[in-house]
């Protein structure tokens, strides 16, 4: 009997039941909505232009043809957008955590002197700040326009995954640190030693964010940098978009044996910008799932 109890304790409600479908339902609706636009790129570029532009292309390929990844492939600076984006986006990165885990280290710390005023200056920033212009003017007057150390070191931190690292580094038990103070551990060594291998998890969320935002920025590259060799791939994929809206000529041109147009050759050139964060996901994903909820709980 006793058995018996315990399952129907188990058996989910009406109420539950219909929740997980209704939530299945929703999160599949969701799915599809967020996937479908990159299938539809996909597809597209995949094409004859001649589909494309007729609006038969929906889900899959229709004249199946590689020709417009050939031309995105020989399209002027495209190789060297592709190594300014690595290059943007490895440093960035690391320059991103590096400070980032450092000043919440700072930050966790009750003896810090003035913590909560230094604190509270930090978290200001998060609905204040300066604006674009000023921003703009600042690197101007630094003399860094136009150089990559504008890009890597002038976004160097955000304030918001600097405040999660720090809820993170006090959920660290403090007994770790004093019994490494005990053995003759000084602060560097703490931090390289306990505190960084125990964040592994927030790690792989920080920096995944930081990645993604440094791969997709365009718009203070596109500002900052007046050189063709020194702009990442987004940029240069913006310049093609603007190009193919202002000068439409070829459009007329496009008929049923075109196997590319400059349509399909931005749509090539998008599907090879997201591939690498694409592949690079599913390596760190364990640690994002862990992640994710970091700072939820605890202010």
């Amino acid at each position: 009997m006793a058995k018996s109890k315990n399952k129907k304790l188990i058996i989910e409600s009406k109420g539950e039941k219909v929740f997980k479908i209704v939530n299945n339902i929703l999160l599949i609706i969701i799915g599809i909505l967020a996937l479908y636009p990159l299938l539809y790129i996909l597809s597209a570029s995949l094409s004859k232009p001649a589909y494309v532009q007729s609006g038969d292309v929906l889900l899959l390929p229709k004249g199946f043809t590689v020709e417009s990844y050939k031309q995105a492939f020989n399209t002027p600076g495209l190789w060297r957008a592709y190594g300014n984006t690595f290059y943007y986006t490895l440093a960035g990165t690391i320059v991103n955590l590096f400070f980032t885990t450092t000043g919440a280290y700072v930050l966790s710390k009750k003896r810090l002197v003035y913590r909560k005023a230094i604190t509270m200056f930090v978290v200001i920033t998060l609905w204040f700040n300066a604006g674009m212009i000023p921003f703009y003017l600042t690197l101007r007057d630094l003399h860094i326009l136009n150089t990559r150390f504008a890009i890597i070191v002038g976004f160097a931190i955000n304030t918001y995954n600097l405040i999660i690292m720090r809820t993170f580094f006090q959920s660290i038990p403090e007994s770790l640190e004093e019994a490494a103070y005990i053995d003759g551990a000084n602060n560097i060594k703490i931090f390289y030693n306990i505190y960084l291998p125990l964040s592994k998890p927030a790690l792989a969320t920080i920096g995944l964010f930081y990645t993604v935002t440094r791969w997709n920025g365009y718009f203070w590259a596109m500002n900052i940098f007046r050189d063709d060799d020194k702009v990442p791939l987004q940029v240069l994929l913006k310049k093609l978009i603007v190009e193919k809206t202002t000068n439409s000529e070829g459009v007329g041109l496009i008929t049923q044996n075109s196997l590319y147009s400059p349509q399909t050759v931005i749509y090539a050139v998008i599907i090879i910008a997201v591939v690498p964060m694409i592949a690079a996901y599913p390596f760190i994903q364990k640690y994002f799932k862990k992640g994710v909820m970091i700072g939820s709980v605890k202010g």
